[in-house]
């Protein structure tokens, strides 16, 4: 049995549901803020590697992580979700989502990241792009866009 764990970003305890033997999932809500990024990125790890993932693989899975979850909190709206799902195929497929309420309004105020030197940003896409078997963008039906990225890991 295969169990899919959500972890709040609150101190409540993960719930536990069980899944398909073949699929393994993993939802953290996030601070929306600079900080979420790391936050992202320290949660899943332990998941990752739970799923026997290696260190290289592992890596580039937070590297995407990093990139969507920061694409989420410069340019959209709360709320900021990360989604990971591990699919025990042929492939070891691990696809990571990062659900976010939607572009910011252009009368939004200047993020933090904005602010940075042109050199410090602006590369997220073309690393998830380099890393990223396939990657996308879906609207459900609550209106939250999902960002998505899916990378081998064999």
């Amino acid at each position: 049995m295969t169990t899919t764990t959500l972890s709040p970003a609150s101190s409540q305890p993960a719930a536990l549901q069980a899944l398909p033997a073949d699929k393994r999932v993993f939802s953290l809500p996030l601070e929306y803020g600079p900080l979420a990024p790391t936050t992202a990125r320290h949660a899943a790890r332990p998941v990752l590697e739970s799923w026997g993932l290696g260190e290289e693989h592992v890596y580039d899975v937070l590297l995407v992580i990093s990139e969507l979850v920061t694409n989420a909190i410069v340019h959209a709206l709360p709320p900021v979700v990360l989604h990971l799902q591990a699919v025990a195929d042929s492939g070891g497929r691990v696809k990571v989502h990062v659900s976010d309420g939607g572009p910011q309004p252009a009368t939004a105020a200047a993020s933090w990241a904005a602010e940075r030197p042109g050199d410090e940003h602006g590369r997220g896409g073309n690393i998830v792009n380099t890393l990223a078997d396939s990657v996308g963008t879906d609207c459900d039906t609550d209106g939250l866009i999902d960002h998505w990225a899916t990378i081998g890991a064999t």
